[in-house]
């Protein structure tokens, strides 16, 4: 009797035992089933987030909407006067914007007094300029460039010689290629002028009809005319000085540069610069001012 009911207690206990891992697994299994089910979903597997409440979206647009009104009695005079120049922009801005929204007599009256503010600061810098310029005269462009009636005509002098003298002094190393069409009017205009340049220079000028040497064209790439290219004797190297009507003066200040770039005499990047003007204000390589480290 005592062994059938040991065996029976035996029986219950695999019975229970037997129900928890079943139980266990599940779980288990749900857990796995899950894990596998929910890894293909989110942002990379284009799931859409789920959209918020319209009234959770209303509430944080407004709250962005609502920009902070700028007001004269939140800065002293003080800041204003100081406040970095970018800041002092964007805060100028603002209060235009404020007037310009609602033109109220205190708006407007505020903005206005943020730009009275604006100008005081450039006429002080304005100011500060002109004490510079005189009290360090090698910092002003003006010795190179005056602006006095005088000083003007001694500075164009300068120049028409120093073209003319190059000019005349490239003679032999230098000449003209002229293409032209007979039934071109803007030509006719261009052999008056090089009629002039050719009796105040005496240069070497070759015309080329393009209806009748279209290759000469084609190899300067000449698509109109009158064109004018400048020619370096002895060397492939060549440069246009016009394509279209050009006038003596306009012809003379190219074939000055043209002719100095050829040689090597300056760089694109000295192009405007004249012989006399080196070492001055509008010489690029000239030497920096003191208080500047050299650049290395």
């Amino acid at each position: 009797m005592r062994f059938f009911i040991a065996l029976i207690s035996v029986m219950a206990l695999i019975a229970t035992y037997s129900l928890i891992l079943a139980t266990a697994g599940s779980a288990d299994d749900k857990t796995q089933n899950d894990y596998y089910r929910d890894s293909k979903r989110g942002y990379w597997w284009y799931e859409k987030e789920p959209e918020k409440p319209k009234e959770e979206r209303d509430d944080k647009k407004a709250s962005a909407d609502q920009k902070k009104v700028p007001s004269l009695k939140d800065y002293s005079k003080g800041q204003l006067w100081n406040m970095h120049p970018d800041d002092f922009k964007a805060l100028r801005d603002e209060f235009l914007k404020k007037a310009v929204q609602v033109p109220s007599e205190e708006n407007v009256r505020e903005f206005y007094i943020v730009n009275d503010i604006a100008r005081r600061k450039a006429l002080a810098f304005t100011n500060v300029t002109g004490y510079v310029m005189q009290k360090y005269p090698d910092l002003s462009v003006n010795k190179d460039y005056p602006v006095a009636a005088p000083g003007m005509n001694a500075l164009t002098k300068q120049k028409v010689e120093e073209i003319e003298k190059v000019i005349r002094n490239s003679q032999d190393d230098f000449g003209l290629i002229y293409f032209y069409s007979p039934t071109c009017q803007y030509c006719i205009e261009q052999d008056g002028i090089l009629y002039f340049f050719l009796k105040k220079y005496g240069w070497d000028i070759k015309r080329v009809d393009i209806n009748i040497d279209s290759r000469l064209a084609s190899r300067f790439g000449v698509t109109t005319t009158p064109y004018i290219v400048l020619v370096y004797r002895n060397n492939p190297n060549s440069i246009p000085v016009s394509a279209g009507v050009i006038s003596m003066s306009e012809m003379e200040d190219k074939l000055y540069r043209g002719i100095r770039l050829l040689k090597g005499e300056i760089t694109p990047e000295e192009y405007s610069l004249y012989e006399f003007q080196k070492g001055g204000s509008f010489d690029v390589n000239a030497p920096l001012k003191d208080g500047i480290e050299d650049i290395k």
